[in-house]
């Protein structure tokens, strides 16, 4: 691995690199923040699916790509004269030692403490518990962010409204809870998956469109909270099942091919038998 010295003389490449780019290349001249931000949506996704394959070449050529939009983004803040990429690393620095009491301001935890603070409010008293747990660094975490200047003021004020819906309906249950808005048992929650379940086949018998609609988002809503209770990721699995469905489907339509039959002339029973030969072989070869 490289040393400090070889990291720090490598970003400071780069940010030579889109100096140049941005000066002399057509293209990235005329770049705005609106014209990047479908980019840097797709350069997010394409990590993220590296990440699910655990694809370590592809999740440092992703990452690059990701960090070329975090400093490109910089770059024109710096020349509208708002920030540059050292305010950027600034902020997110003082951040965090701020939201990590226990690790940078030990003197803060437990007592109130009217000093001032690295970032926030100047003064401003905290209470914060000694967190030795995951779970209790979450929970100082929000309500750090509440006590900031310029924070959230509300506990799920930060949960991006743009975020897709199944990973913004675990994010505000995950926010919840770091406030002690969740279940005392995990276990309890079945008999709500199991309650949300039964509202919405009764509306489906009914069929009531509008009324199954919001009974369905009820029922997924309590099977991603099962899902956090027991630390499973439901956006991760979610994915899981779509390639595994891809993968199985183009099976079928692989051999429909070979077959010269169009998938439209095959039974659903001859699909079945081909969908279960997929499971066999993807046994085989120990594909999960």
């Amino acid at each position: 691995m490289h040393s400090r010295e070889e990291k720090m003389e490598a970003f400071g490449r780069l940010l030579d690199v889109l100096d140049q780019l941005r000066e002399k290349c057509p293209w990235d001249k005329k770049q705005t923040n609106e014209s990047l931000r479908p980019n840097t949506i797709e350069e997010t996704f394409e990590l993220c699916d590296a990440l699910l394959k655990d694809d370590r070449k592809n999740i440092c050529k992703e990452l690059g790509d990701v960090l070329m939009h975090v400093l490109f983004y910089s770059r024109i803040g710096q020349e509208t004269e708002d920030f540059d990429i050292a305010d950027v690393c600034n902020q997110q620095a003082d951040k965090l030692i701020f939201r990590h009491p226990h690790i940078y301001h030990p003197s803060q935890v437990g007592v109130k403490n009217p000093r001032p603070l690295p970032y926030g409010e100047n003064g401003e008293a905290t209470e914060f518990q000694n967190a030795k747990t995951a779970t209790e660094v979450l929970q100082n975490w929000e309500q750090i962010k509440l006590k900031e200047k310029d924070g959230n003021r509300s506990v799920l004020a930060g949960v991006p409204t743009s975020l897709p819906s199944l990973i913004k309906a675990y994010r505000i249950q995950d926010k919840a809870r770091n406030v002690g808005f969740d279940w005392e048992n995990k276990q309890d929650v079945w008999k709500k998956v199991r309650e949300e379940l039964g509202e919405l086949e009764e509306e489906l018998r009914k069929e009531d469109k509008e009324k199954s609609t919001r009974e369905l988002g009820d029922f997924l809503f309590s099977v991603i909270n099962a899902a956090r209770l027991y630390k499973l990721n439901p956006d991760n699995a979610l994915e899981y099942t779509n390639k595994k469905f891809i993968r199985r489907f183009n099976y079928i339509e692989e051999h429909s091919i070979k077959a010269g039959r169009p998938l439209t002339e095959m039974s659903l029973e001859e699909m079945d038998k081909l969908w279960n030969e997929a499971k066999v072989e993807e046994k085989k070869k120990n594909i999960k």
